[in-house]
């Protein structure tokens, strides 16, 4: 299949999938090694509810096949020519918020993790992750939540803890008792619905307390969400240790 080339849709039913009547994950790939490229569509097409629509050799054609095929995910290498998938994920981010990128790349170092989150990633792998580990991530980012390996949790979080409180994120007056509730569980990782299922309120009201909190607080985006929950003691970190 060449790197532009849309992959065939009639792929049989994976046998076991609990509901054949849920649309398959639509996901594009994007590595500028083509071995690594097609044993990635090659893995994804093994996958319960995953489907291929495309594949890119850097990230130029990562953008032009989300803007013509719109699919739920990316699955987005980082160190590629022309166009990094930094970068690529920055432009997806941007003009096509409907689609999510998850970062499959060989580094796992903060040079290339935290510039890919700030550009819009949801998810991060490195590639050694298995199939059962991507295909979760896929769904984790498609549900709202955070779709990322247990090492690269672990690194976000320290950094978190490191990080120095400044001035950047202005204290919260005014937060409701419910609006607490809700970004905790944020930063819990929990997606929109399972937070109402939690809490026992519609999806609606939680993206309504969710926007409500985020004007309050000054935060953009779940992950910096995340940052103030962890900063300001709206949740304790792992090991029960204080920022």
């Amino acid at each position: 299949m060449s790197a532009t080339e849309r992959t065939d849709g009639s792929r049989p039913e994976t046998p076991g999938r609990e509901n054949a009547d849920v649309p398959a994950l639509r996901v594009v790939v994007a590595d500028d090694q083509a071995v690594v490229r097609e044993g990635i569509v090659m893995l994804l097409g093994l996958l319960p509810g995953v489907e291929v629509v495309g594949a890119a050799r850097d990230g130029e054609e990562a953008v032009a096949l989300t803007a013509e095929f719109r699919p739920d995910v990316v699955l987005m290498d980082l160190r590629m020519p022309r166009c990094d998938g930094v970068e690529a994920t920055r432009r997806i981010h941007e003009r096509h918020p409907g689609t999510e990128v998850v970062v499959l790349t060989t580094y796992a170092d903060d040079d290339s993790l935290f510039p890919a989150l700030r550009a819009g990633a949801r998810g991060y792998l490195t590639k050694d992750a298995g199939g059962e580990e991507i295909l979760r991530a896929l769904r984790d980012v498609t549900d709202g939540r955070a779709g990322l390996s247990p090492t690269v949790q672990r690194r976000l979080i320290e950094q978190l803890l490191e990080a120095p409180a400044g001035p950047s994120v202005p204290p919260a007056e005014g937060l409701t008792e419910r609006e607490t509730e809700v970004i905790a569980l944020v930063a819990d990782g929990l997606s929109n619905q399972e937070i109402a299922s939690r809490l026992r309120i519609s999806t609606a009201t939680v993206k309504t307390h969710i926007n409500n909190l985020f004007a309050k607080t000054g935060v953009r985006d779940r992950a910096q969400a995340v940052r103030y929950a962890y900063q300001h003691g709206l949740v304790r970190p792992p090991g029960g240790r204080v920022t």
